[in-house]
């Protein structure tokens, strides 16, 4: 990396509510059922005795950070994060969210999404099949491809440097801003956006569970992911979407940004053992990966004081997380393992939000679900404890299918 590179806004919308104070305090409470909403079931796309809830918007309104001409031209995704972009880039002190014309010009954009937007290609697809080609909506074709919300973003905040979208799976937010990282450490871009945005429909939702991802619905009705625990069974899906804005240290202190983090090592690797719709057993090649870019970058693995861990509840996805962690620590004891995705599900860029947060020294509450160990992980993660801030903070994330990646995070004043 050739020069420091600091977050300097975060903007997010999930079940939590709009905004980083939002997603705070919902870590802080790890209440995670008080946020969940039933999924409409009406169109019979789901199993008789599935998963029935996930992390929905719900009512969040969005109105003070999208007018209502913009919105009506976009797809749940692009609204979701053009408002995340718009609330990082106030955090950051730039032109209040709205973009500063030529000021903003150089501005690069690296968004992930595992699904796209999924209800205007069923939309789309619904009118191919049932009204023929000649039917077809150019606003749902235009708004239907994955890159859609970041092309959106660049247009509405008139951040016209590169434009990427990346799609791999669970790992993707951490992959987009590894290489937004990358940009601007290089020189190639001044500033970035990099983060993550999901919307979960019923079509998906019901596919997921039909899939076996989901948490399965206990006797009383719950749902809840229980990452690590023993007793786990699937994932809970989330929508929302969050946004970081990343810039080289110079620049940010000399405008008088204050940063939340950090950005010190960004990484990822690919696990050959892997299904393509699952996870492999491949950990202790991840973390040999992990280690080697840790050295590239002059810091050890025992400089690492916590951990913000991609688990989300799925059976071999953290069996897979806990491998690769143990191997990477070897014979030493993990610092604490905090787990967001207990508490803001799987997808929707809540995750990446925890992970600076975390860094920032925001604390966290005891991991939702977790009540039996399971022998075999061997991680017994964050019980609610109160922790000293953090200086260096490990963040990974392995998706289905062999992507994996980690940041490192440090404070925001070293």
């Amino acid at each position: 990396m050739s020069r420091p590179i600091l977050v300097t806004g975060l903007g997010t919308v999930g079940a939590y509510g709009c905004g980083a104070e939002s997603l705070r305090r919902a870590l802080a409470a790890a209440d995670p059922l008080s946020h969940l909403s039933e999924v409409d079931r009406s169109a019979g796309y789901h199993r008789a005795h599935g998963a029935r809830r996930a992390f929905l918007l719900g009512s969040a309104g969005l109105g003070e950070w999208l007018a209502p001409g913009e919105a009506r031209r976009m797809s749940p995704p692009s609204k979701l994060a053009v408002a995340a972009a718009r609330m990082a880039l106030r955090c950051a002190g730039l032109a209040g969210g709205d973009g500063e014309g030529e000021a903003m010009a150089p501005t690069a954009v690296t968004l992930a999404t595992a699904f796209g937007p999924s209800s205007f290609s069923e939309a789309l697809l619904r009118q191919l099949l049932c009204e023929g080609p000649e039917s077809t909506s150019p606003f749902y074709f235009t708004e239907s491809v994955a890159n859609a919300p970041a092309a959106q973003i660049a247009l509405l905040c008139r951040a016209r440097g590169p434009n990427v979208t990346v799609c791999q799976r669970e790992a993707g937010q951490l992959i987009a801003l590894g290489q937004a990282a990358a940009g601007v450490a290089a020189g190639k871009v001044p500033r970035a956006l990099a983060g993550a945005v999901e919307e979960m429909t019923p079509l998906l939702h019901a596919l997921l569970d039909r899939f076996g991802a989901l948490a399965a619905p206990s006797p009383a009705g719950a749902e809840m992911a229980r990452p690590f625990d023993r007793r786990r069974d699937g994932f809970v899906a989330a929508e929302g979407s969050t946004l970081v804005v990343l810039e080289p240290e110079e620049i940010a202190l000399a405008r008088g940004a204050r940063p939340l983090a950090r950005v010190l090592v960004w990484g990822s690797a690919f696990d050959p053992t892997a299904p393509r719709t699952g996870w492999g057993s491949g950990g202790g090649r991840l973390a040999r990966a992990l280690l080697r870019s840790l050295e590239r970058a002059g810091l050890a693995i025992g400089a690492v004081d916590r951990i913000v861990s991609g688990a989300s509840g799925a059976v071999e996805g953290d069996r897979l997380e806990a491998g690769f962690l143990r191997a990477a620590w070897g014979a030493r004891p993990l610092p604490p393992v905090l787990v967001p995705k207990a508490t803001v599900g799987e997808y929707g860029g809540g995750f990446l939000g925890a992970a600076v947060l975390a860094a920032a020294g925001a604390p966290f509450g005891p991991t939702p679900g977790f009540t039996e160990p399971d022998p075999g992980l061997g991680i017994v993660p964050h019980d609610g404890a109160v922790l000293p801030p953090p200086s260096t903070v490990l963040v990974t994330s392995l998706a289905a299918g062999g992507a994996a990646a980690w940041l490192v995070l440090g404070a925001p004043r070293p």
